[in-house]
Formats: structure tokens, sequence, C-alpha cells
């Protein structure tokens, strides 16, 4: 996802001051159109480029029928530093891992994170296929499907996750513009509707969970737009099956900057929406106690219509308003990034995650 982008970038600064001897002038690769992505070789890392995120989110139900939402995400950074240093230890790639859970019980998120320069055994990635790990914090794909293993103070989670369709590509053919700029794109494939089994520990209590999940993996070389204050995104899981990804980038003022997503049918018939297509209207807010960040935790989202069908109206509304992440101890950003339903006409047609930023203060990179 975007936030990912940020994130990592400004964690790689903080981790990388008084390294700049070894610093040397980085060319990294641009994102351009008409390159189509291949499976599985893709699912894999990218470390030519500037920046890469893995990020899975998803809602659980345990063995008593409590529900929950979940999140892992693993960024790989190329930092430009040490590129011309032989030392292993150079930290010319960085692995940094987001994990958290939105329990109702608890009022809000359980969050954990680490972050590391690439070193093998101790923290790395794979290219050719998914695997990033860091620590005993792991994302990979195996035979049969994708699996997760998190282990933080406050809880726990291996799952794995079984997919039920091919990859959904977004944007152009896998190319995701990000503002009118073409340059400012990212290489962007989600997995939606993926099966889920494993065990979660919350506290002391550890429980047998199912549920769905989504998987979202980018690339890219470039930073935030210009004028950019931060971004609105969703990624549903339909319960008829297909799957619904929206964002929109958001000026000082919050207006938008640019838009876009998907639409994937039951039947797998994919429609990709412009910067036209796509309207998030801010609907009920909550204030953070804690940060003072002011969030709309309600939205109402207008999609155009698919070739042969109708506009549609849908509501955002969340699973716990209190879902921020406060990560200014490491990655210098505050955002919201939770669990959410969406509604039509009042009902339930879906679940999946929602995540803003910017709200707190604008992302500097």
């Amino acid at each position: 996802m975007l936030a990912a982008c940020l994130r990592s970038l400004f964690a790689a600064l903080l981790m990388l001051q008084g390294a700049l001897a070894w610093t040397a002038e980085v060319a990294y690769p641009p994102v351009v159109p008409g390159v189509a992505l291949a499976f599985p070789e893709d699912t894999g890392a990218h470390p030519a480029f500037r920046t890469e995120w893995w990020y899975v989110t998803g809602w659980l139900e345990d063995e008593e029928g409590a529900e929950r939402g979940f999140q892992v995400t693993f960024f790989r950074v190329r930092t430009g530093v040490g590129e011309d240093n032989p030392s292993r230890f150079a930290p010319r790639q960085l692995v940094l891992a987001h994990a958290a859970v939105a329990d109702p019980q608890e009022g809000r998120l359980l969050h954990d994170e680490r972050a590391a320069r690439v070193l093998a055994p101790l923290a790395g990635f794979e290219t050719g296929r998914t695997h990033a790990w860091t620590g005993d914090w792991s994302l990979m794909l195996e035979q049969g499907g994708y699996r997760t293993q998190v282990r933080a103070e406050d809880f726990a989670f291996d799952l794995r996750f079984a997919p039920q369709a091919p990859p959904m590509i977004n944007g152009e053919g896998g190319y995701s513009r990000k503002a009118a700029d073409p340059k400012h794109a990212s290489y962007y494939y989600s997995r939606p509707q993926l099966a889920v089994e494993g065990h979660l520990r919350v506290r002391e209590a550890t429980h047998r969970v199912r549920g769905r999940a989504w998987l979202d993996h980018e690339w890219s070389s470039e930073l935030m737009p210009p004028g950019a204050r931060g971004w609105d995104w969703i990624g549903i899981n339909l319960h008829e099956g297909g799957a619904l990804m929206a964002f929109r980038m958001r000026d000082e003022a919050g207006q938008p900057l640019w838009a876009g997503g998907s639409l994937r049918g039951a039947d797998g018939a994919l429609h990709s929406f412009g910067a036209e297509d796509v309207r998030f209207a801010a609907g009920r807010r909550w204030r953070s106690p804690r940060t003072g960040a002011d969030y709309p935790v309600e939205w109402t989202l207008d999609i155009a219509a698919p070739e042969g069908g109708e506009p549609r109206t849908l509501k955002v509304v969340p699973l716990m308003d209190d879902q921020e992440l406060d990560s200014r101890r490491s990655t210098g950003a505050v955002y919201w990034e939770g669990a959410v339903r969406l509604l039509e006409d009042g009902r339930e047609i879906g679940r999946g995650y929602l995540e803003m930023t910017g709200y707190a203060e604008r992302l500097r990179m």
C-alpha cells in the first residue's frame, strides 16, 4: 500500500544517520506502463526499486464467534547507502514490518513493529517468490498459499492464506498511477478473497480462527506526489465473491488530487476506475484522545458504472473507531488503519480494511 512507502523510507533515514560516507548516486528504475506482471516471479522482491511492500489485512472469527481484524506488512527499502561498500553489513537494503490486531474487547489497536538491515539469516527477502522476514516474523509463499508468523508481546498469530482466484491486476495492466504526472506510479496487484485458517493469541488467550484476507503487493521508485498531504484507501472482499479496491490522494485542503481503483466480479470480470470514477465523501468523525488527530471513520463512496451497469453508492463503517496506529518512535507516522464493513442500501455486502494517512500531520517525504 501507499503508506508502506513513506513509513519505510522515513525509517530508513532514521536508521542510516551517520552512514553517509558510503553513499553513492543511485539510479532507481522507473515504473512504466506496458510491463506485464508474471507469476509467481513477481510475487518476490524487486530489489532494484526504491521501495516495496507486501500488505496483508483481514477479518478473523474464532471458535466462539468473536470477530477481529488483523494486519501485517513487510517493507523492503533500497536505501541508496553503502552500494559501493563490499561489506555484507552495509545497509544497502532494509526490511521493516508492522503488525496489528483490532479487537473490539480491547477498544483500540494492539500493534508492534520491527526494523533491520538485510543480513541473512537475521532479516531478508527473496526474489522469485514471496518471502520476507525479520527475526521470528515472516511472510512467505508456500505450496498452496501464503503463511505469516508474528510474535509480539500482546498478540501473536500463525495464519495460512489459500488463494481462491488469480491475482487482481490493478491500474493499467499493473501500472497504477498515483498522480497526474505519470512518473508517480507503482506496479500493483492484489490477492483478494484469501481463505484464512490458523491461530491467534490476544493477551494470554489463544484461539483457532478462520476468515478472509487481502494481500497487496506494490513496488515503486517515487515518493509522494508534490502537494499531497495523504491518502484514503480501501480493500474489500465482497460477500458475493468479488473484490473492490479504491483510493484517493488528498491535498492540504482535503480535496482529491488523484483517484483510482479496481472492481472484480465473482465471475472474474475486472473493471479499472480512472481518476474521475471514484469519489470519497467523509462522514462521521472520531478524534484520537492520544494525538488529537481527527479522522473520518465513516465514508460514502460513489463509484462509476462498469460498462452495462449502474453507478453505485456505498458506505464504509468501522469495526471500532479507535484503530489509530502511532509509529512516531520508529517511522514518524501516525495513521488510521483498521477493519471496516461495506454497506449498500443498508445491507452489508463486504468486509475489508481502510487506511487513512495525513490526518495527524502531512507525511514529510
